[in-house]
């Protein structure tokens, strides 16, 4: 009765009385002792609690069917944009703060954790406040929200998109090389070191070649399988691997291209910090495309083929 409302206390009261009263005096009739039939009947009616929860129709649950499907959704999102954006956030200062390899990790490894535990407990107290006053998170289904069928990436269109991104690749490194894209008094100066020639160039022209095979048998093959993800990944880290080492050594970009910045009022910490961009640029692209790959491979493997219902 204590958690109730006032105003229907002695209702539920009376009416709880009679009921207990009548079940143990059917017991009794049958049998059994006072004490064994007031027990049983006691037994019977269950935790107080959820008694009084069924008469004041509280809901016994953090969040029930009417908002769970938009927490989780909505959770699930969140958990995959704050706490990447929050380790890259922070990485990216430690390292302008020229924080040891440790510091960086650990940084912004801990605001990624804290930023799961934020994230987790603020939305699921907005909808616990959802479920309890019962307010209305203003959406609503229609047929319009079904998804439409998805070639995650396997067309015609997308083979030509990538044929053609990695021709202008490979043709402004050569460029780069052989022409340059920028001059100075009659002399051109390269973005990229000449002294990457022959095998690390070498190296650089070769995945793009591999990425261009690639993306002819993934349109051959017509959907993504585990084996084409496999290859994708491993695509993607040995290009990391190729950019990261040589802009971490210093070796990328040719030392005129720098003498010419330098010259003209860019200073030593506008250099590190525009390659602190660009690595984590490249990190950031690499991923991506790792997880687009491994995504796409998932969603292939739900994508049940079927003829539609109207045509």
């Amino acid at each position: 009765m204590k958690s109730l409302p006032a105003s229907v206390q002695e209702d539920v009261r009376t009416e709880l009385e009679a009921s207990i009263l009548d079940d143990v005096d059917a017991r009794i009739e049958a049998g059994e002792t006072p004490e064994e039939a007031e027990r049983a009947v006691l037994t019977a009616l269950g935790d107080p609690a959820v008694l009084a929860a069924g008469y004041s129709n509280q809901p016994l649950h953090l969040i029930g069917p009417r908002y769970f499907i938009a927490w989780r959704r909505l959770l699930k999102l969140l958990l995959i944009i704050v706490p990447i954006c929050a380790f890259g956030g922070v990485a990216f200062a430690q390292v302008l703060a020229n924080s040891s390899p440790g510091e960086v990790v650990g940084q912004a490894l801990g605001v990624a954790l804290a930023s799961v535990v934020h994230v987790s407990f603020w939305v699921t107290l907005v909808f616990v406040i959802f479920e309890r006053t019962g307010a209305d998170t203003g959406t609503t289904w229609d047929v319009d929200q079904l998804p439409d069928w998805q070639d995650h990436g396997t067309g015609r269109s997308d083979l030509i998109a990538t044929l053609v991104f990695l021709g202008l690749a490979l043709g402004a490194v050569l460029w780069d090389q052989l022409r340059g894209f920028i001059h100075v008094d009659g002399e051109s100066v390269p973005i990229l070191a000449p002294q990457l020639w022959p095998w690390w160039m070498v190296g650089l022209l070769g995945l793009l070649v591999l990425e261009a095979v690639f993306a002819i048998v993934l349109y051959r093959r017509r959907r993504w399988s585990t084996a084409l993800a496999v290859a994708n990944t491993a695509l993607a880290i040995l290009f990391l691997s190729w950019a990261m080492t040589l802009l971490g050594r210093g070796d990328l970009f040719s030392a005129e291209l720098i003498e010419l910045a330098l010259s003209n009022g860019v200073s030593q910490d506008t250099l590190r910090t525009l390659g602190v961009i660009l690595g984590f640029g490249i990190v950031t692209i690499s991923a991506w495309d790792i997880t687009d790959g491994w995504w796409k491979t998932h969603r292939m493997g739900q994508q049940i083929e079927k003829v539609p219902l109207i045509t």
